[in-house]
């Protein structure tokens, strides 16, 4: 059998030669070189870089012109300046207007309407007040013909806080057979407040005109107990 001779060449990195022989003893013989070029090193430079340039001149300049001109000012607000004279804390319970009650203890487990809150006042003077709070509460009638409704509930419920205040410092300080009769009638009376009040939240005209004139009857029999 012919011999036939084959030889391969590449171009790549790596270089293959070599030559495959085939006899009649079907005895494979190969003979070859493989050339493999050793890896190139990598190799990395640090070049550290140029330094910035220097301020100029003219911005060194311009930086102390500057600094110069703030201070000049700081000064110049500081010399106009007013001062504000600090006096000593108020003293408490009653330092400034309004603040009577401010340092007096609540009792937060009380029902809202039974809470503490208000300025209290000697039994004179709560009979006064209480006057006081019943003439606003008479003059919710406007709101009434004009149908505020929020107005309504928000005046009705903020004098008769006062009102109910009012009226237990000065059935406590009556005697036992008068302030039977005045709890009574004040009962009454929040009763009739109460249904205003509500007459008010239903937006209802002819109930709310209603539970006003009762109102207003149960307000002079309360105050007809005071004197």
């Amino acid at each position: 059998m012919a011999s036939m001779g084959v030889g391969l060449r590449v171009t790549s990195p790596a270089v293959l030669e070599g030559s495959v022989k085939i006899s009649g003893s079907s005895r494979l013989n190969v003979t070859g070189r493989v050339t493999v070029p050793q890896r190139s090193g990598l190799v990395v430079r640090a070049q550290q870089s140029k330094a910035a340039p220097e301020t100029t001149r003219r911005s060194v300049i311009g930086l102390v012109a500057a600094g110069l001109a703030g201070g000049s000012f700081v000064q110049a607000v500081l010399a106009d300046a007013v001062p504000i004279k600090i006096g000593p804390p108020p003293p408490p319970s009653g330092g400034l207007p309004g603040t009577d009650n401010s340092d007096q203890a609540r009792d937060l487990k009380l029902a809202l309407k039974e809470r503490f809150y208000l300025q209290p006042l000697p039994p004179t003077e709560a009979v006064a007040r209480a006057k006081e709070s019943a003439k606003e509460i008479v003059n919710v009638k406007s709101l009434i013909d004009k149908k505020a409704w929020p107005y309504v509930q928000n005046d009705l419920r903020l004098r008769a806080s006062y009102l109910r205040y009012d009226l237990n410092t000065i059935i406590s300080s009556k005697s036992k057979d008068e302030k039977k009769s005045l709890k009574a009638l004040t009962g009454k009376l929040f009763d009739t407040i109460n249904n205003l009040d509500y007459a008010a939240k239903k937006k209802s005209t002819p109930d709310a005109e209603k539970y006003y004139a009762e109102t207003v009857s149960s307000l002079n029999d309360v105050l007809a107990k005071l004197g």
